[in-house]
């Protein structure tokens, strides 16, 4: 059986929202190269996506898919900042990291619906949206200076500033996927 470790919990819901803080300002420079149609598609799919997460409710609202999800969701964000870092700036590198972010916002209703009745206290559950949005605004302000400094080193193109945030996206992925497996204790249960 899982079991949910606050603490823990309470650190990687914190460098999540930071991560977003972080991101926010991203995705325009990204997906600069994209069509708007290509908007309309991904917009499409994410609905169907979410409506057949919907329909699988009953099997999955429960501890072990909600550990296994948001560890898959970490892992898709990962491997998209990582790709991002690796692979020319192209149409296709704009596309791919606009299917993996639409992939992981597919889970977005279901994190949230399962994450309250997972935790059910409404005392942890004030300090996870505290949390929360400590780290957005945290990673937003931080965002913010990230970008001056650059400025102060004379990086002033948006899709040289964008890449180089994302080695501090990629480093504060990895610590949030180690705060979700440590945020997930197993007592005598194979995942």
């Amino acid at each position: 059986m899982l079991t949910l470790n606050p603490t823990w919990y309470l650190r990687y819901k914190f460098f999540n929202s930071l991560f977003l803080g972080l991101s926010v300002g991203v995705i325009f420079a990204i997906y600069a190269p994209l069509e708007p149609s290509v908007y309309s598609v991904g917009g499409i799919a994410l609905a169907v996506g979410m409506l057949l997460v919907a329909r699988l409710y009953h099997q999955i609202l429960n501890i072990h898919w909600f550990y296994r999800i948001s560890l898959l969701v970490e892992i898709v964000l990962l491997v998209a900042v990582g790709y991002f870092l690796l692979f020319p700036y192209t149409y296709q590198t704009a596309l791919l990291v606009y299917v993996g972010y639409q992939l992981t916002f597919v889970f977005g209703s279901y994190l949230l619906r399962a994450e309250t009745l997972i935790i059910q206290e409404d005392t942890l559950l004030t300090k996870v949206d505290t949390a929360k949005q400590l780290g957005y605004l945290v990673g937003m302000g931080i965002s913010f200076l990230f970008y001056k400094l650059l400025e102060q080193y004379n990086i002033t193109e948006n899709q040289a500033k964008v890449y180089d945030l994302h080695y501090l996206l990629l480093g504060i992925e990895v610590i949030i996927i180690l705060l979700i497996i440590q945020s997930f204790r197993k007592n005598n249960a194979v995942l």
